[in-house]
């Protein structure tokens, strides 16, 4: 994509009525200003904590946003609420439709529920499509499907929070097996549908499962409990692409963090953690992973771009931990530093997904049957 010569805007969808509200500001901030940069028209619509749609000026923040920015949008000249319908309506009905740029991290904008409400209508967005969000969103689902296919994954088991309601001694029984079956007392408990490790915990012993538990129950009514790698290796690869055969994988990256393990203290707290764009690997295993992540994404219908976590154990073993259609892209976020080593900046990894979005309309277009098409 040329820099700046969309005929109309590009529309970034920031904030979000989920946990992860505030990455998402920073997140969606750091896109529109790039893309503005860039040269291309940008609008940016903050989604608030209630669900209101939000119109807001490029003067609302300088720079990052910090917490808090947004609280009381009609301060920093926002206009709105408006109701989704109403936003959608507005967008759809401009000649031509902006391209949207949906950074919504969590429920609502990465499970599938926002992608569905730009499908109706019929407006362009950058990303996965409604069902490969819906599947990367549930770790449980995620890991059937690549577990199935044969690509490593830890060991785990579902908890339902009715079933730990009403039978708390035999999910014990069940978490007991997980344990032994793993050789390893210490078990990650965190919740099924949910990003940015937003209610995990560390289950040291079998004391500290019930109380996991409880935190995971807090954020969803599913839990993945797996099998617990002692500090492992953190790793993660960018891949951009619709095609399956046109897809470009970057990295691994490697994060060392600050804490336990790469929790949301660790992800975005300033200074707690490190990210390299290119692990320290041997080659070999670089294409290993290379080639799990490409998997990953083709098996769920991802499109647009995704990031794609791994774990990598003292012995020297890789296990596919979870895929993120919507990364972050915060000053520390690996996804865009590791495409830029290609893409050559922030801003370029930012229009090559518009373009990549634009491109993926224009091949639905091309494929629509009108009822005269259609066999008799």
């Amino acid at each position: 994509m040329t820099r700046g010569n969309r005929a109309g805007p590009i529309v970034v969808l920031l904030g979000g009525p989920s946990a992860e509200h505030d990455v998402s500001v920073v997140s969606g901030w750091a896109i529109a200003d790039a893309l503005g940069e860039a040269g291309h028209a940008v609008e940016r619509v903050f989604i608030d904590l209630s669900g209101g749609w939000w119109s807001m000026p490029s003067t609302a923040a300088s720079g990052r946003p910090r917490v808090g920015t947004f609280d009381r949008p009609l301060e920093v000249g926002a206009t709105g609420p408006m109701t989704p319908a109403a936003a959608l309506q507005e967008l759809a009905a401009r000649d031509p439709r902006p391209v949207v740029f949906p950074a919504l991290h969590g429920p609502f904008g990465e499970d599938g529920t926002v992608q569905a409400l730009l499908e109706a209508y019929e407006l362009p967005y950058a990303g996965a499509g409604v069902a490969a969000s819906a599947i990367g969103m549930d770790k449980a689902i995620f890991k059937r499907l690549v577990g199935g296919m044969g690509l490593p994954v830890l060991e785990w088991i579902e908890i339902g929070a009715a079933r730990w309601a009403a039978e708390p001694e035999a999910v014990h029984r069940d978490l007991d097996a997980l344990a032994d079956r793993a050789g390893e007392v210490q078990l990650m408990v965190k919740p099924a549908r949910l990003g940015s490790s937003v209610g995990m915990t560390v289950a040291h012993s079998p004391g500290d499962r019930a109380p996991a538990l409880d935190a995971a129950f807090q954020y969803d009514t599913l839990a993945v409990v797996e099998r617990y790698l002692d500090h492992p290796r953190e790793l993660e690869v960018a891949v951009l692409g619709n095609e399956p055969e046109a897809i470009a994988v970057f990295g691994p990256g490697e994060v060392f963090p600050g804490r336990e393990f790469y929790d949301y203290v660790a992800k975005y707290a300033d200074g707690v953690s490190r990210t390299v764009p290119n692990a320290e690997l041997d080659p070999d295993v670089v294409e290993e992973i290379r080639a799990m992540a490409r998997t990953a994404y083709v098996a769920i219908g991802c499109e647009g771009f995704a990031r794609v976590d791994l774990l990598a154990s003292a012995d020297g073993g890789v296990f596919l931990s979870e895929i993120n259609t919507i990364p972050g892209f915060t000053p520390i976020s690996l996804f865009p530093q590791m495409a830029a080593t290609d893409l050559g900046s922030f801003g370029a990894v930012c229009e090559r997904i518009v373009e990549l979005a634009e491109e993926r309309q224009a091949s639905r277009v091309r494929r629509r049957l009108s009822p005269s098409d259609l066999p008799r």
